[in-house]
């Protein structure tokens, strides 16, 4: 398919309506303005409309196909929820209105969702408060880390390490490390965070440990058994445990994790709670917090007066300070909000058992098709396999495009060789994941009686299999014109 660039005809252009408004030429400062044209393709309206919309063709998207994508949780989630965040009283609001004082309580609707909406997060985590400003799970990580260190700070220390499982999410030693921490790394035993470890990088680095980040069901899909003993150990230095919430459509209505000792955690709304996730499109990161995080909370924090009324409460003397835009993604949150008061309780705890079940559903069907480490034990809402000998997981990927799956997260984490990461979350059909099984098979047939297929697929799309190495090193950023 041709670019837009590509389809350009010098003098080719499409009608353009006349308006009073102003121009920007008008209102601009000449030192801002263009001296040349900026190069834009020159098309027609039909060849612009028929391009773009062919485009929209070849979209992949969570409406149309499914995702087995392994840790991104990319499920379908109901349309309801984009109407009430569409509803004028939401999507009208000018950011700061609640900043100015509310223009004769207008934002009191908006200011009311927020609070209930961190209420309700905190009884589906144990936690007692929630920041709503980090606007997605990466941020809501850096958040929580710098929560660490401001605790550590007002006691006077200053804590350089963090502990970090070498199945944990990439983003965490990320976070970390921009956070002005060390990372040590910890390697798993049996597939889960050791003990013995955290013992270990415990007496080697003393009291400089700050705290250890990890998550429960793991980046495996296994629920750590060792997590009272981890906690205890951590105690014992005062170091904190953070919680990277991006496995927490496992355990909702089923654990708290703010109950077994989870000092902080950030939670990605956007997979959970009814955004659609990917494509660069909003997220969420909201961060809860313990009792002895909540003086460093980012300001401000949405309050309730005793007369009913709420504002935002810039009061917090300790606060880390002021970590996004105005008040983070309010429209995610409001879908949230919308998410959490239609399934109720019991709603989203079916939600949590839907997607265990579908998860070790799909790994029992797989256990003869791909190889499956730690299958004796039940997974979470996720699983890991690896490509049998002699297959790649690479190739197996491209493979599942030209049978209209979506590939699953592959080579992540690293622990696991040739790792092919599925999750079928909890709103996929036993007829959907009977038809993923199914094409595995296929594709594992197709691999021992035509092995040259598997090397040269995908061949029904657009695009062959691209020379990524090649791009990486050799950038082209703009369009050639000539």
């Amino acid at each position: 398919m041709k670019t837009i660039f590509a389809k350009s005809v010098p003098g080719r252009g499409a009608f353009c309506i006349e308006s009073d408004a102003p121009k920007a030429a008008d209102m601009l400062p000449a030192g801002l303005l263009r001296k040349e044209e900026p190069g834009l393709p020159q098309c027609s309206e039909l060849d612009v409309v028929r391009h773009f919309t062919g485009l929209s063709k070849l979209n992949y998207s969570v409406d149309a196909n499914f995702y087995p994508l392994g840790s991104c949780t990319m499920k379908y989630n109901p349309k309801f929820t984009e109407y009430v965040a569409a509803l004028p009283g939401f999507a009208r609001l000018h950011p700061m209105l609640a900043q100015l004082g509310g223009a004769a309580g207008c934002t009191q609707g908006a200011l009311q969702c927020m609070y209930e909406a961190e209420n309700m997060l905190c009884e589906l985590t144990g936690m007692k408060a929630f920041t709503l400003q980090p606007m997605a799970g990466a941020n809501g990580e850096f958040v929580g880390v710098k929560l660490i260190a401001a605790y550590h700070k007002a006691k006077g220390r200053d804590r350089k390490k963090m502990l970090i499982p070498d199945a944990a999410h990439g983003t965490n030693p990320a976070s970390a490390a921009l956070a002005g921490f060390e990372t040590i790394n910890l390697e798993s035993r049996h597939g889960m965070v050791d003990p013995e470890a955290i013992i270990e990088a415990i007496r080697k680095h003393g009291e400089d440990v700050a705290g250890l980040m990890m998550t429960c069901p793991n980046t495996l899909g296994l629920m750590e058994v060792h997590l009272p003993r981890i906690v205890a150990e951590l105690r014992k230095i005062d170091a904190l445990l953070y919680y990277d919430g991006a496995n927490m459509n496992a355990i909702m209505g089923k654990m708290r994790v703010g109950d077994v000792g989870f000092d902080v955690v950030h939670l990605n709304v956007h997979k959970t709670l009814s955004t659609p996730h990917g494509g660069g499109g909003p997220g969420a990161g909201p961060v809860g917090v313990s009792e002895c995080l909540l003086p460093f909370l980012p300001a401000p924090r949405v309050r309730k007066r005793e007369d009913g009324s709420y504002f935002l409460d810039y009061d917090v003397p300790q606060s880390i300070g002021y970590m996004g835009p105005f008040y983070g993604s309010f429209g995610v949150m409001v879908k949230a909000l919308a998410y959490m008061l239609r399934l109720g309780g019991e709603g989203l705890t079916r939600a949590s058992k839907y997607a265990v079940l579908n998860a070790n559903y799909l790994k029992k069907k797989l256990e003869n098709t791909l190889d499956i480490p730690y299958a004796d034990r039940l997974c979470a809402h996720e699983f890991v396999a690896s490509a049998p000998q002699e297959t790649r997981a690479l190739d197996i990927a491209k493979a599942l495009l030209d049978r209209g799956f979506h590939a699953p997260t592959i080579y992540f984490p690293l622990i696991v060789h040739e790792c092919i990461m599925a999750e079928p979350t909890e709103t996929e059909s036993k007829e959907t994941l009977d038809s993923f099984v199914q094409a595995l098979e296929e594709i594992m047939l197709q691999a021992k009686s035509d092995p040259q297929a598997l090397l040269d697929a995908p061949v029904t799309l657009p695009a062959r299999r691209m020379d990524e190495t090649g791009a990486a090193r050799n950038m082209i950023l703009t369009e050639d014109m000539a």
